[in-house]
């Protein structure tokens, strides 16, 4: 199977991970200030691709540096607005972001693997189809978020063997290459 025979068009959603996927990931830290976010090279320039393909694209992100108390829910939306303008600068549009500011070991339904924040998504846009949707995440959990809602998954990163993967690519530019 390839992303071609899925007949990707305007009726499917599009959920991203942000933090390795959209940029860059801090190792053994988190991104609490506008400052720390660098986006990783071409997401800028070929987001809008993502647009012209998906009726909807949503960011789903854990963040458990809020409830470790090391930024606020203040300083994640600030960053997130910052992220979502600087790719409007360049047309690219993030519909809505989601986020878990829960710690691990809570277990939180918002908390992927766990598919809270796809169910906000329905909730906030109605037409979401789950079968019409593909997940694009940089971790295990990622997938099995994707295969929990029934979505297609996408995996950024270096080739996997594992079954919770429909496709891998090394980068979100080269995903956007391949639809």
């Amino acid at each position: 199977m390839t992303l071609k025979n899925l007949n990707i068009d305007k009726s499917w959603t599009l959920f991203l991970d942000r933090d390795g996927v959209i940029n860059e990931k801090l190792e053994n830290d988190y991104v609490k200030h506008w400052s720390e976010f660098e986006f990783k090279k071409g997401v800028v320039d070929d987001f809008k691709k993502l647009n012209d393909v998906f009726g909807i694209v949503v960011v789903v992100t854990n963040q458990q540096g809020i409830g470790k108390g090391l930024y606020t829910k203040e300083d994640l939306e600030l960053i997130h607005k910052n992220m979502v303008y600087e790719l409007g600068f360049f047309k690219g549009t993030v519909h809505k972001v989601y986020f878990s500011p829960y710690l691990a070991s809570e277990n939180h339904p918002t908390r992927k693997p766990n598919i809270g924040m796809a169910l906000e998504a329905k909730k906030d846009f109605p037409n979401i189809d789950f079968s019409k949707s593909i997940m694009v995440g940089d971790s295990i959990s990622d997938m099995q978020f994707a295969r929990t809602a029934g979505m297609k998954s996408v995996f950024i990163g270096e080739e996997t063997s594992n079954e919770l993967i429909d496709f891998t690519f090394p980068t979100l530019p080269e995903f956007i290459k391949a639809l």
